[in-house]
């Protein structure tokens, strides 16, 4: 991500759209955008809508469609909270609102100190663990996987997850 620092969203969005430029290309246009910055910048967004001629609007609303786009920079950690039947039956929806409520979350999906991140998740295909929830790093580098959580545990996890990510915002990493 750091060459794309330094590169204009025109550059990067004109690299991605001399390989894809056709309307069924969309969602690859789009995982390739957030690929580079880590979600779907509005700038890019509008660049592709202009570049292709299709409308702003269904850009956006594939974009919201889909659970792996991302409209908001995310934490340096992103919990991924399984929602499938047997973690939901186990009460994930109350660890879903326990990271949110230990991390100040009160609109969006990123707490307000831009560290950590919560959103809901399809099954992970680990329902022997329900409740399950993935804890990854926004750069994809790092993905731990944290079975039979419960409340006590959430907040714990939260908490140690918050304090990782602001070590490593502080040293640079």
């Amino acid at each position: 991500m750091d060459s794309v620092k330094e590169r204009s969203v025109d550059e990067v969005v004109s690299t991605i759209l001399g390989k894809y430029n056709q309307r069924h290309h969309l969602m690859r246009i789009l995982q390739e955008v957030q690929s580079n910055y880590g979600y779907l910048p509005r700038e890019a967004l509008e660049k592709i809508s202009q570049s292709t001629g299709i409308p702003l609007s269904d850009i956006i609303n594939v974009a919201t469609f889909y659970h792996q786009y991302r409209l908001e920079i995310p934490g340096y950690y992103i919990f991924l909270v399984c929602m499938g039947t047997a973690c939901h039956l186990k009460g994930n929806q109350d660890n879903y609102n326990v990271l949110r409520n230990t991390l100040g979350i009160k609109k969006g999906n990123t707490s307000s100190d831009g560290l950590v991140s919560v959103e809901k998740a399809r099954c992970f295909g680990c329902c022997s663990l329900a409740p399950v929830m993935m804890v990854v790093s926004r750069d994809g580098c790092e993905r731990y996987l944290h079975g039979n959580v419960d409340i006590k545990e959430t907040k714990k996890l939260a908490l140690t997850y918050r304090s990782m990510a602001s070590k490593k915002v502080r040293s640079g990493e």
